[in-house]
């Protein structure tokens, strides 16, 4: 008998499971959004802290946090602003007319993050109401976006319409004088449903000359159909209140992809649901930064053996200009 002492064998590292990732593109932030966070974080550097923000400029948690860490307040209503020269900024979802002459009639210095896309909803809905039309409104209740649209006008000027089966049975005052807008962040889909409804009851409408619901949420979407058929789940990363976000969830849901679930963080993920994947989808809503789409991929990575491919769609090179008061140049005209 050997003296040798006997040494059981070691266990091997339990291998990590494969796990391909389709990264949706486009994804995350669009052009309005980095236009609404670049004009807080120009006025910061221009004026200083404090830069008050009426509501969340976008709906992302960890964006509004960064900036109040630069020196923003934000606010839900201007009556929680003290009287100051420091610059009050609208955000991205746009406003009822009653806040800028509000801020106005306060002498505050007021500054315009309305994504234009926004505001291009507004002039719309502007034009119908001079025309004498009564506009139905496609879009959330209480969503800021439809709260800013409605207040462009008088009261009673706009009926919103949330469903189909609202867009059956809407009654509006005159049937020969009607025209529609929609909300920007809507589902492609539910939208296409509700107009071809009303387009049939109503074959006098007027309709937008280009669709009201905006390039990034198309893009989005299209890019999130193409992807959900080919994998086990779908993570949308973006915040609970954020429509965009979650319109990509639904979206997936639709196109086939078993299991989908709007994710803020990391931590929010639930590993009883993303548990024995081979396939993973990964988009973002507009107003969701990058470095938190790593952050996911991250987590993923620490579970199982990833390799990630982009799934392209379309290209976007859309670009707004910060508003006229925040350029380099304003000084100087």
């Amino acid at each position: 008998m050997s003296d040798t002492p006997i040494v059981p064998d070691r266990a091997a590292p339990a291998e990590r499971p494969a796990l391909k990732i389709l990264l949706a593109a486009p994804r995350g932030f669009c052009a309005g959004v980095v236009r609404a966070i670049d004009a807080v974080e120009q006025a910061l550097k221009l004026y200083g802290a404090p830069v008050y923000v009426r509501h969340e400029i976008v709906h992302n948690k960890y964006v509004v946090e960064d900036l109040k860490r630069k020196g923003a307040i934000f606010v839900e209503e201007l009556d929680e602003v003290p009287d100051t020269t420091a610059p009050v900024i609208f955000s991205a979802h746009g406003v009822p007319k009653s806040v800028p002459e509000a801020a106005a009639g306060r002498n505050l210095f007021a500054i315009d993050a309305t994504c234009p896309l926004v505001t291009k909803v507004h002039r719309e809905a502007q034009v119908h109401f001079k025309r004498g039309r009564h506009i139905l409104l496609i879009g959330h209740k209480g969503h800021p976006e439809v709260v800013g649209t409605i207040g462009q006008l008088p009261d009673g000027a706009f009926t919103l319409i949330e469903t189909a089966e609202e867009a059956e049975r809407v009654s509006p005052p005159d049937a020969e004088n009607l025209a529609y807008v929609t909300q920007t962040t809507l589902s492609l889909d539910d939208t296409a449903e509700m107009v071809a409804i009303l387009r049939r009851r109503f074959p006098k409408l007027s309709e937008p000359h280009k669709e009201d619901i905006c390039y990034a949420t198309t893009n989005r979407q299209e890019a999130v159909k193409a992807i959900a058929p080919k994998v086990d789940a779908l993570i949308v990363v973006g915040a609970p209140n954020s429509s965009n976000s979650q319109r990509l969830r639904e979206a997936a849901e639709r196109a086939g992809c078993p299991r989908a679930a709007l994710v803020q963080r990391a931590a929010d993920i639930d590993w009883s649901v993303f548990s024995g994947l081979s396939s993973l989808g990964v988009t973002a809503g507009a107003s969701a930064p990058e470095v938190l789409v790593e952050e996911i991929i991250d987590a993923f990575a620490a579970r199982y053996d990833v390799r990630v491919e982009t799934v392209t769609s379309t290209e976007e090179d859309v670009f707004f200009p910060l508003p006229r008061v925040l350029r380099p140049d304003a000084a100087a005209e």
